[in-house]
C-alpha cells in the first residue's frame, strides 16, 4: 500500500480533469480525492496498492483529450489505511 501527493499544472481545470481522475482511480481501485485548487493546479491524494498507483500516476500525468499536463509533482507519503474508503471529487 503506497500514498502519493500529486500538484498537476498546466491545462487541467475546465477540461474534466477531476472527473477523468475519479474514473481512473475507480478503474485501479485507488482511494482518495481529487480537486481544482485557487492558483489554476488540480490537488490529488491517491492511496492504494504500488502497481495499481503506478498505473494511475501515469494516467493522472496524461490527463483527459482536452488537457495539457505541463508538471506532475508528486510527493509519496505514509499510507494511512482506511482513512478512505473510495475516490471523490472535492469542490
Amino acid at each position: 500500500m503506497k500514498r502519493v501527493y500529486m500538484i498537476i499544472s498546466g491545462k487541467v481545470q475546465g477540461v474534466f480533469y477531476r472527473d477523468f481522475a475519479r474514473k481512473e482511480a475507480e478503474k485501479y481501485g485507488i482511494v482518495g480525492f481529487v480537486r481544482n485548487l485557487h492558483d489554476g493546479t488540480v490537488e490529488v491524494l491517491a492511496e492504494g496498492d504500488d502497481d495499481k498507483l503506478k498505473r494511475f500516476i501515469l494516467e493522472c500525468k496524461r490527463g483527459p483529450l482536452l488537457a495539457f499536463i505541463k508538471d506532475a509533482k508528486i510527493t509519496e507519503q505514509q499510507p494511512n489505511p482506511g482513512e478512505y474508503e473510495d475516490f471523490s471529487i472535492r469542490y
